[in-house]
């Protein structure tokens, strides 16, 4: 009898030790499917905040290109320091250009004949090298094409602005080439990375051929137009400003016009030309001066 009441109880004691593991189990697979549940969300929540970081961070790019810029230097510099913890050393390609790809310069040989002239006049008056000056020229000419502005007006401008000194500035905050007022044309830098890059001459160029565009369409000259670029629209005359440009202008011209009577052999001669070009040239000359106020009529050379 005893026996029987003690396998009773065994069996009884086992049948709760089931309840209570099958509870346990239960409870556990509930945990689980809380856990799962939770992460699901969280990571549901966490894509959707991804989400609207990434479409604010491509709206401020957009908006703001000099962050952008500032990321591309960044990224650029973490590539690097990749490359030099990985094998030691960094690759110049990889990085930037090379030296020869940076520097505004160009063979003056392998310009027309008018272009190679008038960087090597420009070079011998203002002594600066003709390869960098081949560069302005061809830019002058090229940019001057696309404004319809005469390029010898533009030279002109920067002649008498800087004397081709591309690091220039002027007690008010004119700078670089064309001593364009970096403070007063930031949003011209905009779409070239900022304000820096009014140092960099071809882009110093541009801005100030924008500016000196804007100038003779508003004045509906270029005498005019080269007031208000000075900053003398206000006043009564501009201390002799656009008559110095003018002046330098006609010269250009005149080296243009005798560079075309010449076989390209003795006009692309850098020393011991047969005629100098005089210092003093009066700023007519014989080379057509337009008289139309419109800017769209401004006189423009070709390119031979």
């Amino acid at each position: 009898m005893t026996a029987l009441i003690n396998l009773g109880r065994n069996f009884g004691r086992h049948f709760e030790l089931q309840a209570h593991l099958k509870n346990a189990g239960s409870s556990l697979s509930t945990i689980a499917d809380d856990i799962a549940q939770g992460f699901f969300d969280i990571t549901q929540s966490s894509f959707a905040l991804l989400g609207l970081v990434v479409v604010s961070v491509v709206i401020t790019l957009t908006v703001r290109p000099d962050l952008r810029f500032a990321g591309e230097l960044k990224l650029m510099s973490w590539l690097q320091q990749r490359q030099e913890a990985a094998i030691g050393f960094t690759e110049p390609a990889f990085t930037e250009p090379t030296a020869v790809e940076r520097a505004t310069a160009s063979n003056p040989k392998e310009l027309p004949s008018a272009q190679a002239a008038v960087a090597y006049w420009l070079s011998k008056k203002y002594s600066v090298a003709p390869e960098p000056l081949s560069a302005l020229v061809a830019q002058a000419f090229e940019i001057g094409q696309k404004a319809k502005l005469d390029p010898t007006l533009i030279l002109a401008v920067m002649a008498i602005e800087s004397r081709f000194n591309p690091f220039a500035q002027s007690p008010v905050g004119a700078q670089g080439l064309m001593q364009v007022m970096t403070k007063v044309h930031n949003d011209k830098y905009e779409n070239f990375g900022g304000t820096l890059a009014a140092f960099d001459p071809v882009t110093n160029l541009r801005v100030g051929v924008k500016v000196l565009q804007e100038s003779i369409a508003r004045a509906g000259s270029i005498e005019g137009g080269l007031k208000y670029y000075v900053g003398a629209a206000n006043l009564e005359n501009d201390g002799g400003y656009a008559g110095k440009v003018m002046a330098e202008r006609a010269r250009l011209l005149a080296v243009v016009v005798r560079s075309k009577r010449e076989p390209p052999s003795r006009s692309l001669r850098a020393s011991a030309p047969s005629r100098s070009i005089p210092v003093a040239l009066p700023a007519r000359s014989d080379a057509p001066e337009s008289s139309d106020k419109s800017p769209e009529t401004i006189a423009f050379l070709d390119q031979s």
